[in-house]
């Protein structure tokens, strides 16, 4: 595991660094710049746009026989393209065009990490320990969550938001070089045909596969009404709750806890109870809570509360539900196909949730907030309907897991 875990490490520090660029890029854009609510929510989405190409990405990955190299060349574009931001705060010439090019830029780093990273990490773990290795992934993000805004806000406090994202870039550099010193096999390939056939190829297995297609569904389904909710926490919280600003940080912080738990007790969870089982109740319990949300009144502690509890529930359940989901799709999917899964996946999956927050925004300002999120957490827990009707509830362990037998 040692090569996994030169893995996990780069992994670690650039999910600290995005925490800090997350809220830096859209600071540099309202405090340094003046941008109105709608250029700060089109700069949100230059970050998911390039999403939309994953499937055209993740064909042409799959022709590449050297996957490591593209994690190193994805981390280094974002990283430069990170690094332009300290570089023209220091000459004053930081533009709200250059804010949407290192957007998007970043995001096609993303896409194209997303999509070199199936492969190579089948390479490096194990299938018995698909469940415990991404597990650890996921305690490292689910940490940066808890403790990332905070060591974000006092960076910028410190420095500046540009100069901050100074810190983010070193993060993506330091994934790099850590990768680059992974001893891996080149991923063998076959001549391919079109990138548009290689993309119809990939949606076709994705669609045909009993797993595959489940999962794609559910993730689909939960993280849209996830974004119809996300759209309009803050602004309960605000609004209708009056909770004061440093109380809702402090409240999603301590939620953040729970997904720190869920991470860490998934191996343990799924080895007693089943890897389905845990994978269909993180997928009930995720979306659940904004139920609890969108119930929630009375005194601030009260309200701070529940907002807190309903978040680190729905933390515990994503974790649940992810670590769980990430496994069993990385044993049964095909090789030759795993960057382009991740293609179908990343167009589908990230492209529903923009949408999602969009018809969350118009059902908020239609029928009211509390009934928006109500109809976020039922529409949510719709998603388990996918698994039902999948071969996946009955997932015991990773061992019994066929990659030829488990295909539509």
């Amino acid at each position: 595991m040692r090569r996994f875990e030169r893995l996990w490490a780069g992994q670690t520090i650039s999910q600290f660094g995005d925490r800090i660029s997350e809220l830096a890029l859209p600071l540099i854009a309202v405090l340094t710049l003046s941008a109105t609510p709608t250029q700060v929510g089109l700069l949100t989405a230059a970050v998911w746009t390039p999403n939309l190409l994953s499937l055209l990405v993740g064909s042409w990955v799959d022709r590449q026989a050297h996957r490591k190299r593209l994690l190193v060349a994805a981390d280094v574009l974002r990283a430069a393209a990170l690094l332009s931001l300290p570089v023209a705060h220091w000459l004053g010439v930081v533009t709200l065009g250059q804010l949407f090019a290192v957007a998007l830029l970043a995001g096609a780093g993303q896409v194209l990490f997303s999509a070199a990273y199936p492969s190579f990490f089948v390479a490096l773990v194990d299938r018995s320990r698909y469940v415990e290795a991404n597990s650890k992934l996921s305690v490292s993000r689910s940490a940066s969550f808890v403790a990332g805004p905070a060591l974000g806000g006092l960076l910028i406090q410190a420095l500046t938001a540009p100069v901050a994202m100074l810190v983010d870039a070193v993060s993506f550099l330091g994934s790099a070089l850590l990768i680059g010193r992974i001893q891996v096999a080149p991923v063998p390939v076959e001549p391919r045909r079109s990138l548009l056939a290689d993309a119809r190829d990939g949606l076709r297995y994705v669609l045909g596969h009993p797993y595959l297609r489940a999962g794609l569904g559910c993730v689909t389904t939960v993280n849209f009404f996830g974004y119809v909710a996300q759209a309009l926490v803050v602004l309960f919280a605000t609004r209708t709750l009056g909770l004061p600003v440093g109380v809702i940080g402090l409240a999603l912080g301590l939620g953040a806890l729970g997904g720190l738990a869920g991470a860490a007790l998934a191996p343990r969870l799924s080895r007693r109870f089943g890897v389905g089982r845990m994978m269909l109740l993180g997928a009930i319990l995720f979306p659940a809570p904004t139920a609890v949300i969108a119930l929630a009144g009375g005194p601030v502690w009260l309200a701070a509360t529940a907002l807190a509890v309903a978040e680190a529930i729905a933390g515990f359940g994503v974790m649940l539900m992810d670590i769980n989901l990430n496994s069993v799709q990385a044993a049964v999917m095909a090789d030759e196909m795993r960057s382009r899964v991740a293609g179908v996946f990343g167009t589908i999956n990230y492209g529903a949730r923009p949408l999602g927050a969009v018809v969350g925004g118009l059902l908020g300002s239609g029928i009211g907030l509390r009934p928006t999120l109500l109809i976020a957490a039922a529409g949510g827990m719709l998603g388990s309907w996918w698994l039902l009707r999948s071969p996946l509830p009955r997932v015991r362990t990773m061992e019994s897991l066929d990659p030829v037998g488990a295909r539509g």
